[in-house]
């Protein structure tokens, strides 16, 4: 049976907008539906938060606040938000629709991947990831299943900001586990997350993407995190042997437990992966791995099938098309045609064959013994020595018979003290008495902060990236020292060491902060010039509202009085329509509460007027505008007592 059918909100309409049409996936935080938004008709995803998550308000307020975020970061590789609301006890998000499968469904169906089909999967989840970054954003979930691959190949990234606290996801042991198989080491530990975790996790799906399997498994969560903490992730070719060596630096790189090893953040490491795929030849990114499973169904009913290239299988070998069928079905035969029958030879010169043949043999003997002497006896491989210790490198080298020469580099991404690199590199064939070139990390290079103290926003920008820096998020403060649009300090100080390409926070000025002045009653060329100088700009509203003061006066202002604001700041204006008329009751013969509480529902002030001989009455003897005629609303009726 249908599991759609027995969700009570298939067939229902969300907010007087959303049509559910069908269930697509549960979570840990909410259900995922397919919808059609019946107000420009088109189809779009729903996730509707689980009813005990929407009880809480606080978890709903940080929900909608980060919705909110979200939906500002427009790129072409995000699953973009739409809308947000609540009907009743339904808090949900309307987001883009991507049809096709995520990130899981590819390993579950094809196992490991080939290299390029990882690269294609990788590199737009990073340009996502990278847009993220830096506009603020930190993922804290990456995972396959947060990968979506549509119908027409493209690959998006969902769930961005929406995320759970580490600590809730604990209701079964295979969601636990698919959760903390990506978590970085310093969120098991601190539980803080910066676009180092989100790094951290994407090495772990580049892992898991060619090898076909997570690089840390065990029975429980709690085996899982630890292995997180204390053992390094293995290089893929581990498990894969022959994969090239550059993307082993890749995923080690990215997973390295300590996060200042790190790249900074995703665009630093989409960087690396472009590099890395460089350097590899077309059969090494076409390699299968054995890991790898192979598609029994048909192609065209392969859901997996739309990524360009990216799951193809192997190409054949390529036939000569001009060579006939008995040409094509020999031509692997080690000899043109079968050998020719030895003649015949007289008893008497067999002694002398037997000599020929044995001679001949030692021939092929000693040509063979020089040709492996030449071509492996007098050669060694170069031992993979990435991330060991100077020491244990050089050890490894000395095992091998090979002499050591040491070079010393930076490196934002390599432990200090640890190798970078080798020249030859690791599998390279070198004579046994050759030397090795360790390329020995210094750790990261360390930039001082400039002082950026009176330069214009886009004069610091260009000093920061001058310095090999990057600018980050600028905030805005009013100073009545710096001008308007210079920066009065950094984050951090100027002088602190940070590593190259780190991002540093401005703040910048507004100005001398200007006191908004109260121009409500005023007429609009009166206000206007009250405003403009005060420094401020004018926008009058094309919205008219009723008030107390006259047509075409000023009903309401934005800012209000009172407020600062940075000089050249918009103050916006509502003009009155006018006071409201509104009939006025009969009270007259009531009792004075009576007559007070109707007056007011129908939205007038009222003035008591008791005199010397009303002391004690409880009657409205007169009203100051008779019932039934009109007065302004919120104006005041003077009733007089009895």
């Amino acid at each position: 049976m249908d599991a759609t059918l027995q969700d009570p909100l298939v067939g229902q309409v969300l907010d007087g907008r959303y049509r559910v049409d069908a269930r697509i996936a549960v979570g840990g935080m909410a259900t995922v539906y397919r919808a059609v938004d019946t107000r420009l008709d088109r189809v779009l995803a729903l996730k509707v938060m689980h009813p005990t998550l929407a009880a809480d308000g606080t978890f709903v307020e940080r929900f909608i606040r980060e919705a909110k975020s979200v939906a500002r970061l427009a790129h072409p590789n995000v699953v973009q938000v739409f809308d947000q609301g609540t009907d009743g006890s339904y808090v949900y998000l309307a987001m883009e629709y991507v049809a096709g499968c995520t990130l899981r469904d590819v390993l579950r169906e094809r196992g490991a991947l080939q290299p390029r089909a990882a690269l294609d999967i990788l590199e737009p989840v990073l340009a996502a990831l990278g847009a993220a970054h830096r506009a603020g954003f930190v993922h804290r979930d990456m995972k396959p299943e947060n990968v979506l691959i549509g119908d027409d190949g493209r690959v998006k990234v969902a769930d961005f900001g929406l995320v759970r606290a580490v600590d809730t996801v604990t209701n079964t042991t295979g969601a636990v586990l698919g959760t903390v198989s990506y978590l970085a080491p310093e969120q098991i530990e601190h539980g803080v997350a910066d676009p180092r975790a989100d790094v951290y996790a994407c090495g772990v799906v580049l892992h898991e993407m060619l090898t076909g399997q997570k690089p840390h498994e065990g029975e429980s969560p709690a085996q899982v995190l630890y292995k997180h903490l204390h053992e390094d992730v293995p290089p893929p070719s581990a498990a894969v042997p022959g994969l090239p060596y550059a993307l082993d630096e890749l995923v080690m790189s990215a997973t390295a437990r300590t996060p200042e090893v790190r790249p900074n953040d995703a665009v630093a490491l989409l960087a690396q992966a472009r590099e890395a795929r460089a350097g590899l030849s077309e059969e090494q990114l076409d390699a299968v791995p054995p890991q790898a499973r192979a598609q029994e169904h048909d192609n065209a009913q392969d859901r997996t099938s739309v990524i360009p290239r990216a799951l193809a299988v192997p190409r054949p070998l390529p036939v000569n098309e001009d060579a006939g069928d008995e040409q094509v079905l020999h031509r692997t035969s080690r000899l043109e045609s079968p050998p020719a029958a030895p003649p015949r030879r007289r008893p008497a010169r067999g002694r002398q064959r037997l000599v020929a043949v044995v001679a001949a043999l030692l021939v092929v003997l000693g040509v063979g013994a020089g040709v492996w002497y030449i071509n492996s006896g007098q050669f060694t491989e170069v031992p993979p020595l990435l991330a060991k210790t100077e020491a244990q490198a050089r050890q490894e080298l000395k095992d091998a018979g090979l002499g050591v020469s040491v070079e010393r580099d930076y490196s934002d991404t390599v432990e200090r003290g640890t190798v970078i690199g080798t020249d030859p590199a690791a599998g390279a064939r070198i004579r046994g008495n050759g030397s090795v070139t360790l390329r020995i990390s210094r750790g990261p290079e360390t930039v001082k902060v400039p002082d950026l103290q009176g330069y214009r926003l886009d004069k610091a920008k260009s000093v920061l990236k001058d310095s090999g820096l990057e600018p980050g998020m600028v905030t805005r403060e009013f100073s009545d020292d710096v001008p308007k649009g210079f920066v009065i300090g950094s984050a951090p100080a100027a002088g602190t060491e940070r590593h190259a390409g780190s991002a540093i926070a401005l703040t910048v000025s507004q100005g001398s902060p200007v006191e908004v002045p109260d121009v409500t009653g005023e007429d609009l060329d009166e206000a206007k010039a009250d405003l403009e100088g005060a420094g401020l700009t004018v926008e009058v509203s094309t919205e008219r509202v009723h008030s107390e003061f006259d047509a075409g006066q000023v009903a309401a202002q934005t800012p209000d009085s009172g407020s600062e604001a940075a000089e050249g700041d918009t103050v916006t204006l509502t003009l009155s329509k006018g006071p409201e008329m509104v009939e006025v009751p009969d009270v007259v013969g009531r009792s004075v509460d009576d007559a007070k509480q109707e007056l007011k529902a129908a939205g007038f002030k009222v003035k008591e007027d008791r005199g010397l001989l009303g002391l004690f009455g409880d009657k409205v003897k007169k009203q100051s505008v008779k019932g039934g005629d009109t007065a302004p609303k919120g104006s005041t009726i003077t009733i007089t007592i009895r």
